[in-house]
């Protein structure tokens, strides 16, 4: 049985590295070599590409930390969650669910939609 939970919160452990050689850890860890990730405003593909969206996120919000809202839900190989980004210890000002699809207990595909976005 898959934990769909453990899923998500390696997703957002990898999003929230800093240090680049942790991070690549992390992103090998929590997703395939093969991983294609499209929302309606980036698209990455490959732990490469993944860690190109990672490293431009936290250039573009220095100090902003991802956190899970809730508990993911999923079944089978699929998987939801729902996140905000924002200062650490403060409201986020970014929120959005993503969808995933897991091969061999890493996400494989990622779709993600943004929920809140600042003006």
């Amino acid at each position: 049985m898959t934990d769909h939970n453990a899923i998500a919160e390696a997703y957002i452990a990898a999003w929230n590295e800093t240090d680049a050689g942790v991070r690549k850890a992390r992103i090998e860890a929590a997703f395939t070599s093969g991983i294609t990730y499209r929302d309606p405003i980036m698209q990455g593909d490959g732990h490469g590409g993944i860690d190109a969206l990672i490293a431009g996120v936290h250039s573009q919000f220095p100090g902003f930390r991802f956190t899970l809202k809730g508990k993911a839900d999923g079944f089978g190989d699929h998987v939801r969650f729902s996140w905000g980004l924002g200062p650490e210890g403060a409201e986020a000002v970014i929120e959005g669910s993503d969808f995933g699809i897991i091969e061999n207990g890493r996400l494989g595909r990622v779709t993600g939609f943004l929920d809140k976005v600042p003006a």
